[in-house]
């Protein structure tokens, strides 16, 4: 369970905030307060939301160690190997008492500064989960406990052991130097995963740190952004950033939204337009009012979806657990027969060479690489998606979208602006225009359907005011009733017109409206039909374009659409879309979806509405256009935050280079220890007479994490 490693809390320290939660990048189950190192795996643990300011304590530690393993590792590598090299002749006393000072320069690196590892390594045999620390500290401590045994009880090995001065041969320069490149590797590790968090934390720097709030005697003053509370009143200059989410009061500006969208052009604001926090004001000051503050505020929801993204596993990931879980002991295994193989049937002296190839084969084997290929990239992806309008809810939504074949979309607000606006009234029997306009717009206050917004503002272009409704309901895919004092009224589309059991009479009006383009909405009075309105629905701009992008990333294209058949061919006709369907409710959408996907095709859906929740959810990815309704991103698994069709290519091509990262780095792992472990073992020796020395096998071991690493985040340049 996930709670099964959940550490005990600890205090906090000078650079985190008490209560801050951390967790393990490869082991998101691992949570605890506060900084320390993953049970299972041993990496230090990671905070679970970066803080705006970088938290290099772990950095820091690990480069300070580093430093003064390198300042004794250095000498330690002249004293041991400097006579080899130069061939310098020494006498017995001479050699004894270099052996004596690579004692004390590989002491303290091997007790104190590797403590640390053989205390990681122990806690993953405990947990069950030996792990890159085992390893590590079996190898260090096995040459170095030799060496110990060679300089000072000599006689419990062969004489033929012995050199021209009657030692024998010791280990103690690889054991010592093995720990200095560890460190070297576990820097540029944490180092480079630091990175991996950068997205978050320059999202972190959008939010700014105060705002200019106006009191109720007309007073302004900066107050810290904690203090804002919904329905204050706070003024935002020119070059400022949009300090909470709200609403234009006063003023008109162009407003940078790059950090939304990715789109670079500024975006004209006036009284009644939304503003989102982090958004940068360019040349107008505007009032606003406060509405979302805090973690309600759509950067704070970006931040959070984006951090879950990072945490969560990938399909993927299973193959790489399932060698892991199986991986250390196997590699102790092969070590041990390395040991055995080279005892028994190896050159002289055996025993050395059997401790020195076995120590090869247990440093060289590095599971954190394989460990990190997924979640490293994912990180990264994650993040990169975020900075240009694109969330993934977890690790999954990056997988599957890599796969998708078809691609269904709703048209409203998707394909269209979803801004429609009331285009004709058509009037039955004896009911007048102002008549059926204001009995529709009152209906339609009370609905959050774009369609709604268009009548209620055509009324009121008209000066015409809504009455109040009682007994009103919303009949998902079909439209709205209610009653107005003793007149029953319903407003919606032909399906609700069958279901009431209203029939359509024979008007010519009536008819060129449904043979138009536009979407018709239909007035019931009483079980009457009293009149139609027509509402009409721009394309988006660029629509065409992007859709012939997505079409060349060999995606077929399915348009699904609750409006009338002439209005959904003629927006199929304009963007090129030769498969669609019209009249859909709720229902049939997401049985639509799922009959593609019995057919074998690995469907994406984009939607915006209430209506498509149930195809979001059918789908193999649900595609959330960020402009729509809370119900329609709850079910998905994407969601583009300013609902622009750009975020769909985006996401297409992030997820499939993300992908291809994750090949990458898994196949490098892989390919690095199927290599690498032969390798140390000796495999070659009998051919060209190779060895790999344990101070060269440290060397790769610590470079195959960081080499991960470096590939995950070329994601963050990918061309998108």
């Amino acid at each position: 369970s996930p709670d099964q490693y959940l550490a005990p809390r600890s205090a906090p320290t000078d650079s985190a905030p008490a209560g801050t939660l951390y967790t393990c990048p490869m082991h998101p189950q691992v949570r605890q307060v506060g900084p320390g190192t993953c049970p299972i795996c041993g990496m230090a643990l990671e905070p679970m939301l970066p803080a705006t300011e970088e938290d290099d304590t772990e950095l820091r530690k690990v480069r300070r160690k580093f430093w003064i393993a390198a300042a004794l590792a250095l000498p330690l590598l002249v004293v041991a190997m400097g006579p080899h090299m130069f061939s310098v002749s020494m006498d017995a006393t001479v050699a004894r008492g270099l052996r004596w000072a690579e004692l004390v320069l590989t002491t303290p690196l091997v007790a104190w500064l590797g403590l640390d590892y053989y205390r990681r390594g122990w806690v993953g045999v405990r947990n069950r989960s030996p792990n890159m620390y085992t390893l590590i500290g079996l190898g260090v401590l096995v040459a170095f406990l030799y060496s110990l045994a060679a300089m000072f009880v000599p006689g419990v090995f062969p004489a033929r052991m012995r050199d021209g001065h009657g030692m024998i041969g010791v280990y103690f320069e690889p054991a010592g130097v093995i720990i200095a490149l560890v460190l070297l590797g576990e820097w540029l590790e944490v180092r480079a995963r630091g990175k991996t968090s950068a997205a978050i934390r320059r999202l972190l720097d959008l939010a700014p740190r105060n705002a200019r709030r106006i009191d109720a005697d007309g007073r302004e003053a900066d107050v810290p952004i904690d203090v804002v509370r919904v329905g204050d009143m706070l003024r935002v200059r020119p070059g400022e950033k949009i300090p909470v989410d709200g609403e234009v009061l006063e003023g008109e500006s162009s407003v940078d939204e790059s950090m939304l969208t990715g789109e670079p052009m500024p975006v004209g604001k006036r009284a009644g337009d939304r503003l989102t926090a982090g958004t940068v004001n360019a040349n107008g000051g505007l009032k606003m009012r406060a509405d979302k503050v805090g973690g309600e505020t759509v950067l704070a929801q970006i931040v959070a979806m984006v951090a879950q993204a990072q945490r969560s596993r990938a399909p993927l990931q299973r193959l790489a657990d399932r060698v892991s879980a199986y991986f250390v002991p196997a590699v102790v295994a092969i070590a041990i027969v390395t040991g055995g193989v080279w005892f028994l049937i190896g050159p002289e002296p055996r025993i050395a060479y059997a401790v020195i190839n076995a120590v090869a084969v247990l440093i060289i084997a590095c599971p954190c690489a394989l460990g990190l290929a997924t979640p490293i990239s994912v990180m990264v992806a994650s993040g990169r998606g975020a900075e240009n309008g694109v969330l993934f809810r977890n690790a999954e939504a990056i997988e599957v979208l890599a796969h998708v074949d078809t691609l269904v979309l709703d048209k409203t607000g998707t394909l269209t602006e979803g801004k429609p606006s009331l285009a004709e009234v058509v009037t039955l029997d004896d009911y007048g225009e102002r008549e059926v306009l204001t009995l529709a717009a009152s209906l339609e206050t009370a609905s959050e359907h774009p369609l709604a917004h268009a009548i209620v503002a055509g009324a009121r272009a008209r000066g015409l005011t809504p009455a109040p409704v009682e007994d009103f309901a919303a009949i998902t895919g079909q439209g709205v009733q209610g009653r107005i004092g003793s007149r029953k009224l319903a407003l919606g589309n032909a399906a609700l017109l069958q279901a009431l059991g209203v029939a359509m009479p024979a008007d010519a009006a009536l008819e060129r409206l449904h043979a138009s383009a536009r979407t018709v909405m239909h007035l019931v009075v009483d079980g009457r039909l009293a009149g139609a309105l027509a509402v009409e629905d721009a394309i988006k701009p660029r629509a065409a374009e992007l859709i012939a992008a997505l079409r060349a990333e060999s995606l077929h294209l399915v348009m699904l659409t609750g409006d009338s058949e002439p209005a959904a061919r003629a927006v199929a006709a304009a963007l090129g879309i030769e498969d669609f369907a019209a009249a859909q409710t709720p229902g049939s959408k997401a049985e639509r979806v799922q009959a593609l996907r019995a057919r074998g095709a690995r469907v994406a859906m984009a939607g915006d509405g209430i209506n498509d929740a149930p195809a979001l959810a059918a789908a193999d990815v649900g595609i959330a256009m960020g402009n729509g309704t809370d119900v329609a991103m709850e079910s998905a698994q994407v969601t583009l935050v300013k609902g622009e069709l750009g975020g769909l290519l985006r996401a297409r091509k992030l997820s499939a280079q993300a992908v291809r990262n994750i090949h990458q780095n898994l196949g490098f792992a892989f390919i690095y220890n199927a290599l690498g472990i032969p390798i140390a073992a000796g495999v070659l020796f009998p051919f060209v007479g190779w060895l790999l020395s344990p101070i060269i096998a440290a060397l790769a071991m610590s470079l195959s994490s960081v080499s991960v690493i470096t590939n995950a985040l070329r994601l963050r340049t990918a061309k998108l």
